[in-house]
């Protein structure tokens, strides 16, 4: 896991990735096609769900030009700056249970979640 710092040396707003989620995600980016030094897995919020506001996960080519760009476990993670706002201190894992596989952010910032699961309230 590298050390996220800005140009500038600032730390930048952390969020983690677990060794399991970036396995899964890496496994994906290459089933895509995707060079993994530049394209790497969107993290992002978008409104929607029953609570409000729901995590989105795409793989892109590369990041934008104001993204904060982490790298975890050799898997790049983008972030937009309006995300941010609402996922900073998040911890995106890999999980498997009794309904299904899938990923997973534990987000410090939530003060309550729908009853399915899908949606938050920060």
């Amino acid at each position: 896991m590298s050390t996220d710092a800005a140009p500038n040396g600032e730390e930048l707003p952390k969020i983690e990735v677990t060794e399991d989620a970036a396995e899964q995600a890496l496994s994906l980016l290459d089933g895509e096609g995707l060079d993994p030094e530049v394209a790497g897995l969107r993290l992002f919020v978008q409104q929607g769900g029953c609570a409000g506001l729901s995590y989105g996960m795409r793989f892109d080519g590369e990041p934008e030009e104001d993204d904060t760009v982490y790298e975890h476990h050799d898997l790049r993670v983008f972030v937009d700056p309006a995300s941010m706002n609402y996922i900073e201190g998040s911890v995106v894992d890999f999980e498997q249970g009794l309904q299904g596989a899938g990923f997973h952010v534990d987000n410090p910032n939530v003060v309550s979640e729908c009853g399915c699961g899908e949606s938050f309230r920060t």
